[in-house]
Formats: structure tokens, sequence, C-alpha cells
């Protein structure tokens, strides 16, 4: 059953109960709810007398705030570090948590963990600068100038994915910009 049509159905029963109507069969009769559905509800209506949903139900969960906050400022010192990484440094402090759970904890905060995304080598605001100044220095005396080399490579594609929230983090690849 969807969530929102089981508290549409927690909402009719209570309002029906609050004015007075208390057995199953004339809420049944009015709403045309199961039968069972409205037995639940009744029952949880005489002994607690609400439909809120019961407290502690469940298997506690195992990242606590203090892990959470652990595990939020390890990424923020470092944005590439690993799940196991994390896994590894929890074990280190007692704390017995798989990379799954942390994965999942880190999507429920909204973190992703991609490549940052590249910008081109040169704008066209790059180019139009650089036109400019060959123009202006087109007469300048050469045989007296020396060109060095400040050519950034990268040999092999960046492979080292980052953690972030919200936007996609950029990855600026020109050092120097003329």
């Amino acid at each position: 059953m969807m969530k929102s049509q089981q508290k549409t159905q927690q909402e009719t029963i209570l309002h029906f109960w609050n004015i007075g109507i208390r057995t199953a069969k004339e809420i049944h009769k009015a709403t045309q709810i199961p039968m069972r559905t409205i037995y639940n509800n009744i029952k949880k209506l005489e002994e607690v007398g609400n439909l809120d949903h019961k407290k502690g139900a469940g298997r506690p969960k195992k990242i606590t705030p203090n892990i959470a906050r652990y595990i939020g400022q390890n990424i923020r010192r470092d944005s590439t570090i690993s799940l196991r990484s994390i896994e590894t440094k929890l074990a280190i402090k007692g704390v017995e948590v798989s990379h799954t759970t942390i994965s999942a904890h880190l999507a429920d905060l909204g973190y992703n963990k991609k490549l940052p995304q590249a910008t081109p080598m040169l704008t066209e605001a790059h180019k139009q600068r650089w036109v400019e100044w060959a123009r202006k220095h087109l007469e300048d005396n050469w045989n007296k100038t020396i060109f060095t080399e400040e050519t950034a490579f990268q040999l092999f594609r960046n492979t080292v994915e980052r953690w972030y929230k919200g936007e996609r983090p950029v990855r600026r690849i020109p050092k120097i910009s003329y």
C-alpha cells in the first residue's frame, strides 16, 4: 500500500473517531476502507491514543550522529577518499560498518562521487587576447627575446573521482591564461 493512501485512511479513521463514530462497521460503511485496516487503527487508538508510527520499531541505525560527523570530516579533509578507506578508519575506531552502508548514508545526505568536469584548454576570450597581444607586439625586436615552454601536459586521463554536494566541481586545466 502506498504511504500516502495509508496516511489518508488513517486521517479518515481518526476523523470519524473524533466525531464519535467508533465502530468499524459504521466507519467501513461510510468510507469503504477495508475492515482489517479499520480494526488495526481502532486498536491503536484505544491502546495508545493516536495513530503515530511506533518509535523504536526496527533495527537501530549503525551510523550514529557521531559516526556521521566523522565520515563528513573525512570527506571534507580528502574529497578523493574511497568508501573502503572510510570503512577501515571506522574499524580502527571500533565501529564495524560496511562500505555499502556508508555509501547509502552519503547518498541520503546528497553526496555524489564523480570526475570533476573538465574545462576547455582555451576559451574564445583567451584566443582573442592572444591575437590582440600578437598584433600589439608585431613590430617588436624578437632577436633579444627568449621563449620558454610553460605548457602543462597530462599524459593520462584524470581518473580521480571527488565527493561533492550540489553542483559538480570543475577541473581547471589551463594554469596560465594570457
